[in-house]
């Protein structure tokens, strides 16, 4: 599983100008997000589809994160038409059935194009920055959890701080802050894909 996800073609100097780590009360939050997550997608041919696979659970407060904006943009009138979606609160993606879940993206579409979404720890001065990069997020490592590598891309958010008692850091993260951040993700997920697609690829049925 863990070489499912292809590089996407480019330069580390592209990758890197592709990155982007910002505040979310930062003013200008949406529009960056959204421009740089429009870099990744333009170029990507009709028939590759994209995935979004948001990983988390609702059972702790600063990894709800995920479930989240996979929530958030379940509710969109033209969700599926633009694109697949994995990790709502209803139906979230987690540790137990994560492999599971790849393994019936890869059965589903030719070469899927997936952006993986996914809360994270870090240093207090980065707690309520979210991250956009290339390359798969690597779920549960920041609690040691050895989980399958998901994404071509990738956003996350910075929820807590990070280093020490880690579940009890996620367990005791404030609502407020995840809920923010992941309505900031999903729209500019949202905005990004409906500037770069309007027509439905084809899928193979499951």
């Amino acid at each position: 599983m863990n070489g499912a996800w292809e590089k996407r073609p480019g330069t580390a100097a592209d990758s890197a100008a592709l990155s982007l780590k910002i505040p979310f009360n930062e003013p200008t939050v949406m529009n960056r997000l959204s421009q740089n997550l429009e870099h990744y997608l333009r170029d990507l041919p009709l028939e590759r589809r994209i995935v979004v696979v948001c990983v988390g659970t609702d059972r702790s407060t600063g990894d709800s994160l995920g479930p989240l904006v996979g929530t958030a943009l379940s509710r969109e009138g033209n969700c599926s038409t633009l694109f697949d979606l994995y990790g709502t609160l209803d139906e979230p993606v987690h540790a137990m059935n994560l492999g599971d879940t790849l393994l019936k993206i890869l059965r589903s579409s030719r070469q899927p194009f997936v952006i993986a979404v996914d809360a994270c720890l870090g240093q207090v001065s980065s707690v309520g920055c979210i991250q956009l990069g290339s390359g798969p997020v690597r779920p549960g490592a920041g609690v040691n959890k050895e989980l399958p590598p998901v994404g071509d891309i990738h956003m996350t958010g910075i929820v807590n701080v990070g280093g020490f008692m880690e579940y009890f850091v996620l367990q005791n993260t404030r609502l407020n802050l995840v809920v923010k951040m992941s309505e900031i993700i999903a729209q500019s997920l949202l905005r990004a894909i409906q500037n770069t697609r309007s027509v439905m690829p084809f899928a193979l049925p499951d």
